[in-house]
């Protein structure tokens, strides 16, 4: 049910690949709430998914960015502010890839040339997004940007490889540059640590479905889904949440805040 928290509000989506993912639900939430948005991914990405739908469905412009090319980042945001008429609202970073992950290289024996790339696409397109925005002055005061993360930034999980590297360098950057942004127009910085959901690009890590499994069951309230994941980023992205910012923010049904769940055990 729509209440209207994103009235009037002015947001760029990224990282919308088909209907799974959790990007793609979160875009449908913010016009459903009211706002009006920009959808963006990259090229390739682009030609694999299908995003055009969700343009269709929502009413939005795409407009095609690579996050690791400054370049387009700059296109992107001057022409995301001239297309919904202002400043922006809200910013959402939903953007991970691994090549070593993909092609199952163990984390004993990782390329380190694609270890760099994993970075530069799933953490440091974060900052490079958020330093392209500061320096356009594109965001409204009391804005809000929120990154998509996950647990391994915290604790080890074996297969997820140098992602959780990748995690963790992107929850320090919403810390270290959130301040910064609130210095200069109160926008707050935040990361969302979401449960195992069943995206398409989640489902390619080795033994997933086992995974989510043991979560959804390690979990007092079973693994978030999708769905809640975007109602909380409607809430990050409302004016209900001002006062948040350089947080972390868990949102996986209590488990990570479980040491041992009797569920797991069949007690």
């Amino acid at each position: 049910m729509a209440n209207n928290l994103l009235q009037g509000k002015r947001g760029v989506i990224s990282g919308a690949l088909d209907e799974n993912s959790i990007a793609w639900k979160i875009a449908e939430r913010c016009v459903e709430e009211g706002a009006t948005i920009v959808l963006t991914n990259a090229p390739v990405a682009m030609r694999m998914g299908e995003i055009n739908q969700l343009a269709e469905k929502t009413n939005a412009q795409i407009i095609p960015a690579d996050a690791t090319d400054m370049n387009d980042l700059e296109n992107l945001f001057g022409k995301s502010v001239e297309i919904l008429g202002g400043p922006l609202d809200f910013v959402l970073h939903s953007i991970g890839m691994s090549l070593n992950v993909r092609k199952k290289k163990d984390y004993t024996d990782l390329n380190y040339e694609w270890m760099q790339k994993s970075f530069d696409i799933s953490a440091i397109s974060f900052h490079r997004m958020m330093q392209t925005l500061y320096k356009l002055d594109a965001m409204n005061d009391w804005g809000s940007i929120v990154g998509l993360s996950y647990i391994a930034a915290q604790r080890t999980f074996p297969d997820y490889s140098e992602m959780a590297e990748s995690k963790a360098l992107l929850e320090s950057f919403a810390r270290s540059f959130g301040y910064h942004w609130a210095m200069k127009k109160h926008v707050r910085v935040n990361t969302i640590s979401q449960s195992p959901t069943k995206t398409t690009a989640g489902s390619g890590v080795k033994g997933f479905g086992d995974f989510f499994d043991y979560a959804d069951k390690m979990s007092p309230l079973g693994n978030a889904s999708a769905d809640a994941c975007a109602d909380y980023c409607i809430a990050m992205f409302s004016d209900l949440t001002k006062m948040v910012t350089m947080q972390n923010l868990y949102h996986d049904g209590g488990f990570s805040s479980m040491g041992m769940n009797p569920a797991i055990l069949g007690l």
